[in-house]
């Protein structure tokens, strides 16, 4: 992978991770049309670090309020019984306990299936099919959403909800933001909540991924053709400028429109992509094969 290479790649990671259209998707379509070939799981799950790092740099300070209100009634401030210590008398301590439920779907998962994920997975006719599903299920959940909860309202069972439809983002095609949000509007979120919620829950997920494809990078387990280090942190250093920018600006159109231009951007994407394939520009296992 050239310079040149990482940046663009980098730029589509940032552009297009916190928009419910699939970066994973984004990221393997364009690497094979600029280099003949898929990127690979490593390269993608690491660039993910560098807009995971704009999500914390943004959350902040809601970052520290829950790890602080968790640790304060984990060790008794609150009182002794077992329901102060578990976040029953303050909302970011129980909100730490909400993204751990919500985390252990996705881990489980991602270790029980990671040869799929950087195998069969990556197949396009698979990134076409959730491309589609995907963005019909997240037309009909904006379009029919009650949109009366909001984070006070979370719940275990609504943070294992949230926690099992962010397994499904493992697929390219899927996008973790677009699975989670539209777990969220199904269960009644206000579109912010439900962002809001999807970007805190993303970040256990996407830092832990990043490590483990690291490690195995390191072990010699990466497929063949997985881009080198240093373009690999390249693209990762532009993926959080970028997104830091997309984030903000994400944040603010959920909050007063719909979510239809991402669908129908879903469904362009989709019908372009089995043209190429068709066509033969694409080759469904380009680059890392089952």
């Amino acid at each position: 992978m050239s310079a040149w290479e990482a940046i663009l790649l980098g730029l589509v990671q940032g552009f297009t991770e916190f928009l419910p259209v699939s970066s994973s998707a984004q990221l393997r379509i364009v690497g094979e049309l600029i280099g003949g070939a898929d990127p690979g799981a490593v390269f993608t799950a690491v660039t993910q670090i560098g807009t995971e790092i704009a999500v914390l740099l943004y959350y902040r300070r809601k970052i520290r309020d829950i790890c602080v209100a968790w640790w304060t009634s984990l060790r008794g401030d609150h009182g002794p019984d077992w329901r102060a210590r578990l976040g029953a008398h303050d909302l970011d301590a129980r909100m730490a306990w909400f993204i751990a439920i919500g985390s252990v779907p996705i881990v489980v998962a991602g270790v029980l299936f990671a040869d799929h994920i950087e195998t069969t997975m990556r197949n396009l006719w698979f990134t076409v099919a959730s491309l589609v599903v995907f963005g019909v299920l997240l037309q009909i959940a904006d379009a029919y959403s009650s949109r009366r909860l909001e984070l006070d309202d979370m719940t275990p069972r609504r943070a294992a909800g949230f926690g099992f439809s962010q397994v499904l983002a493992l697929i390219p095609g899927v996008s973790r933001s677009g699975a989670t949000i539209t777990a969220g509007l199904a269960m009644g979120f206000s579109r912010k909540s439900a962002a809001d919620y999807s970007f805190l829950l993303a970040i256990p997920a996407v830092m832990g991924s990043g490590a483990y494809e690291l490690a195995r990078a390191a072990r010699g387990v990466a497929a063949p053709g997985t881009a080198g280090v240093a373009m690999t942190l390249l693209a990762t250093v532009i993926a959080f400028v970028v997104g830091y920018v997309v984030l903000i600006g994400f944040l603010k159109i959920v909050s007063n429109f719909s979510y239809k231009p991402f669908v129908y951007y879903r469904y362009a994407l989709a019908a372009l992509v089995v043209v190429l394939l068709l066509t033969g520009v694409l080759e469904p296992n380009s680059g890392h094969t089952a």
